[in-house]
C-alpha cells in the first residue's frame, strides 16, 4: 500500500514537471518562430537557443525522473555532484548567489521579462532556480536536504515578492495607477505642506488616516526629495514592517539565526497575500514585542499599538487588544497550576491596555502630535476635543461599514477579482490551516479547550469583519480587507511553532509525503502573483523591437512607460496650459497632484478640496450634501482649468471590473464636470486630460444627480 502511494506521488510529480516543460517549450517556440528565415521561420540565433533549451529540458526531466524512480541508477551521478560541490569551496556560494539573483534580474530588468511572460516558462525558471539553489547550499551527503529545500523555496519566493515592490520605483512624473500619484500627494501633506502655496492657518484635507500618512510621509522631513525616492520609500514600507513583525513574533528563535530569518521571511511571504497596510502590520509588531515581555515594557507597547491602529483606521481599534490576549492566553502553559492566576491577570491587564490605547489615549496624545506636525489652526480642526468623540468610535465604525452598498457577489468569482474573495482566501490560507489542524489532531501542539476557544473566536470575528469590508463597493479587488484575519492566523502559526510545530516541520523524516507537498504549497502560493508581475516597464524605447518577439498586437499592449520624449512633451503641454489658466483664476488638480508635490508644476496655488479619491469615496456613498458645493463651483466655472484623468460618460454592467464604481463616478463626477467643462486636450500616453469652462453651457440641471441645483 505504501509503495503504491509513493508511486502515485512520483507519477504526479513527473507528470507535472513534464506538463510544465512542454508548456515552456511551446512558449519559447512561439517566440523563436517568426524571427527569421534561416530554417522555416527561425533565425539562426533563435534556432540554436530553442533547441538548446529543449535539450536542457530533456536532461532535466530525465534527471528528476531517475532520482524519483531509479535512485540506484542515479546514485553515481549524485555522488560525483556531491564530491564536486564539496571541493569547490567558496565558489559554491558565489554560484548560489548568481543562481539566486538570476530570475529577478532576467524577468524584471531585461527584455526577457517582456519576451517571456508565459506562466509555464516563468514557472520552469522558478523550479530550476530553486532546485539548483537548494542543491548548492546543501551540506550533507545527498543532493538536496529537506531543510535546504524549504530554505531555498522560501528565499526564492520572498525574493520575487520583494522584487515586485520595486517595479514602480522610478522618476516617471505621472501616476502609475488610478490613485498612485494622488496618494503620494496625501503622504506629503503632514510633513511637506511647505511645498504648496496654501494658507498656513488651514488644514490640507486628505483621504488618509494619521497613521498611514505618518508612515508614508516620513521622507518629506527632508528637503528636495525626488519622486523616485518617495516611491522607493513606499516600496520599503510594504517590506520592512512585515519583516519587523516576523522578527518580533519569532524572536524566541534568535539563538538559531537561520531559523529566525527564515521564520521572519515566512511572515512576510504569508501576509503579502493581502497585502496589508503597513500601519496595521506595525501595530501587530508592537503587540508581538509585548508578548512574553515584562509588564512594565509590555503595557506601553500594547497601548501604543492600540493608539497607532486607531489613528490609522477606525475598524482596527480592537485588534491589538484581541491579539495580545490571544497570544498571552494561548501561549501560556496551564499545566503549571501555580501560574494560572498570573496568566489570567496578565492577559486581562494587557487587553485593557490595548483598549485604553485605542479609546482613551488618543484624547491626550493626538492633540500634542498634531500641534507638533501641523499648524495650530489645523490641529484644532483635526483633534478631538472631548471624551465623547472617543466613545462615539463604535458609531463611526458602524457607519463606515454600512454607509456604502454591499456587493456580496464579489465574495465569489467575478470580473473585478477573478477568484473572488472566498476562493482567493481559501487558496491563501488552506495550506497553513491544514498544517495547524494536523498539529492539533496529532497532539503535536497541545492546548486546552479554553485556549482553542480563545483562538477560534478572534479568527471568526476578524473573518466576518473582513468579508463584510471586502463586499463593500470600492473593495473586493484583493484580500487587503482580510488584514486582521491574516495577521491572526500568523500569530496562530507562531503559537504552534513554539509548541511543537518547529520540530515537526524541520524533521523531514517524520512528515508524510502529502504534507511535504502541502508545506511546499505553503511557500509557493504567496509568490505566484509576484512571479507573473515581474516586468521591465522602463523599456519603452525598445518597444518596436519587442512587439514581434513578445507576439504582441502593438506597442501599447506591452504596457511600457512612455518614452522620455513623450513624457517631456506632455509635461510641457500641462505647464503651458496651467501657466495660462492661473492668470485668470483657480486651477484644480483633480488628479496628478504629485506634479505639484515634486515641482513639475511650480508656483500654482493649491486648491485642496475636490481631490479624486475624496470624490470617489463620496460618490460611492451617494453623498449629495458633499457634492452640492462642488456643483456650485462647476456652475460658476470657478476653475479656469481642471487637470484630470480622461473623463468618460459610459456606464458599465457588473460584468466589467469595478463596474459599480465606474457608474458612481460617471453619475456624480464625470457627467456634471463635462456639462460645464470641455476637453482642451487629452494626453492619452500619460493618462491626463485638461478641461476648460464651456463658453455657453447648456442647462445642466438634468445632469446633476438627485436634482441638486448649484
Amino acid at each position: 500500500m505504501r509503495r503504491s502511494y509513493f508511486r502515485l506521488v512520483f507519477f504526479l510529480l513527473s507528470l507535472g514537471l513534464a506538463w510544465n516543460i512542454y508548456g515552456a517549450c511551446r512558449e519559447l517556440y512561439n517566440v523563436a518562430w517568426g524571427t527569421g528565415a534561416w530554417l522555416g521561420e527561425f533565425s539562426l540565433t533563435w534556432f540554436i537557443l530553442f533547441f538548446a533549451f529543449v535539450a536542457f529540458c530533456l536532461v532535466l526531466f530525465l534527471g528528476v525522473s531517475a532520482a524519483l524512480w531509479k535512485p540506484n541508477f542515479f546514485a553515481p551521478f549524485s555522488e560525483k555532484f556531491i564530491l564536486l560541490r564539496n571541493k569547490i569551496g567558496i565558489a559554491r556560494w558565489l554560484a548560489a548567489l548568481l543562481i539566486f539573483i538570476f530570475p529577478v534580474y532576467f524577468l524584471q530588468y531585461t527584455s526577457g521579462g517582456v519576451i517571456f511572460q508565459g506562466t509555464y516558462m516563468r514557472s520552469l525558471i522558478w523550479v530550476v532556480v530553486t532546485l539548483f539553489f537548494a542543491s548548492v547550499i546543501t551540506k550533507d551527503n545527498f543532493i538536496i536536504g529537506w531543510k535546504e529545500f524549504l530554505s531555498a523555496l522560501l528565499l526564492v519566493s520572498s525574493e520575487f515578492i520583494i522584487a515586485v515592490e520595486f517595479v514602480d520605483v522610478n522618476n516617471y512624473p505621472f501616476s502609475l495607477g488610478w490613485s498612485e500619484g494622488n496618494r503620494l500627494w496625501d503622504y506629503s501633506a503632514l510633513f511637506g505642506r511647505s511645498l504648496y502655496l496654501y494658507p498656513a492657518d488651514k488644514e490640507i484635507p486628505v483621504l488618509l488616516d494619521f497613521g498611514r500618512q505618518f508612515v508614508g510621509g516620513l521622507p518629506f522631513l527632508f528637503p528636495n526629495i525626488t519622486l523616485g525616492v518617495e516611491r522607493f520609500w513606499v516600496a520599503l514600507t510594504f517590506i520592512l514592517p512585515y519583516l519587523a513583525l516576523g522578527l518580533a513574533a519569532f524572536r524566541a528563535s534568535a539563538k538559531d539565526k537561520t531559523q529566525w530569518l527564515l521564520a521572519t521571511l515566512w511572515v512576510f511571504l504569508f501576509l503579502k497575500q493581502g497585502p496589508i497596510h503597513p500601519p496595521l502590520v506595525l501595530s501587530a509588531a508592537l503587540v508581538a514585542l509585548a508578548w512574553r515581555a515584562p509588564l512594565w515594557f509590555a503595557i506601553p507597547l500594547v497601548m501604543g499599538a492600540g493608539y497607532f491602529a486607531e489613528n490609522s483606521r477606525a475598524t482596527w481599534i480592537f485588534a491589538p487588544a484581541i491579539w495580545i490576549v490571544m497570544l498571552e492566553f494561548v501561549g501560556a502553559y496551564f499545566s503549571e497550576q501555580k501560574k494560572i492566576r498570573t496568566i489570567w491577570t496578565r492577559s486581562i491587564t494587557l487587553g485593557i491596555a490595548g483598549i485604553f490605547g485605542g479609546f482613551l489615549f488618543p484624547m491626550f496624545i493626538r492633540p500634542a502630535l498634531l500641534a507638533l506636525f501641523q499648524s495650530g489652526a489645523a490641529a484644532a480642526a483635526a483633534a478631538p476635543v472631548n471624551a465623547a468623540s472617543s466613545f462615539s468610535m463604535l458609531d463611526m465604525i458602524v457607519a463606515l461599514m454600512t454607509t456604502q452598498p454591499l456587493l456580496w457577489y464579489r465574495l465569489l468569482p467575478n470580473s473585478t477579482y477573478k477568484n473572488g474573495i472566498l476562493i482567493a482566501l481559501v487558496i491563501a490560507t488552506t495550506p497553513l490551516i491544514a498544517i495547524l489542524l494536523r498539529l492539533l489532531i496529532k497532539k503535536v501542539w497541545q492546548i486546552t479547550r479554553l485556549q482553542k476557544l480563545a483562538l477560534l473566536l478572534p479568527l471568526i470575528i476578524f473573518l466576518a469583519i473582513g468579508l463584510i469590508a471586502s463586499a463593500k463597493i470600492g473593495g473586493g479587488g484583493d484580500l487587503h480587507n482580510m488584514d486582521m484575519f491574516l495577521i491572526s492566523l500568523t500569530f496562530t502559526a507562531a503559537l504552534a511553532w513554539y509548541n511543537g510545530g518547529r520540530e515537526w516541520i524541520l524533521n523531514g523524516g517524520a512528515i508524510p509525503t502529502a504534507f511535504k507537498i502541502i508545506i511546499a504549497l505553503f511557500l509557493i502560493i504567496p509568490a505566484l502573483s509576484s512571479l507573473r508581475e515581474m516586468y521591465p516597464y522602463n523599456l519603452g524605447e525598445e518597444a518596436p523591437r519587442l512587439v514581434k518577439l513578445a507576439d504582441a498586437p502593438d506597442e501599447k499592449s506591452l504596457g511600457m512607460l512612455p518614452t522620455r520624449q513623450t513624457v517631456d512633451d506632455a509635461l510641457q503641454t500641462i505647464q503651458d496650459e496651467v501657466a495660462l489658466a492661473q492668470q485668470k483664476g483657480d486651477v484644480l488638480f483633480l488628479d496628478q497632484r504629485q506634479l505639484l508635490t515634486f515641482g513639475y508644476i511650480k508656483n500654482v496655488p493649491l486648491v485642496a478640496e475636490y481631490e479624486k479619491k475624496f470624490l470617489m469615496n463620496e460618490a460611492l456613498s451617494s453623498n449629495a450634501a458633499y457634492f452640492a458645493p462642488f456643483y456650485k463651483d462647476l456652475a460658476a466655472q470657478r476653475f479656469t482649468l481642471i487637470v484630470s484623468e480622461p473623463l468618460r460618460q459610459n456606464n458599465q454592467s457588473g460584468d466589467f471590473q469595478f463596474g459599480e464604481e465606474n457608474n458612481a463616478w460617471v453619475k456624480w463626477v464625470s457627467t456634471p464636470i463635462l456639462c460645464y467643462y470641455e476637453e482642451i486636450t487629452t494626453l492619452k500616453e500619460v493618462g491626463v486630460q485638461l478641461l476648460a469652462p464651456i463658453a455657453n453651457p447648456t442647462d445642466c440641471s438634468s445632469q446633476i444627480p438627485q436634482g441638486i441645483l448649484p
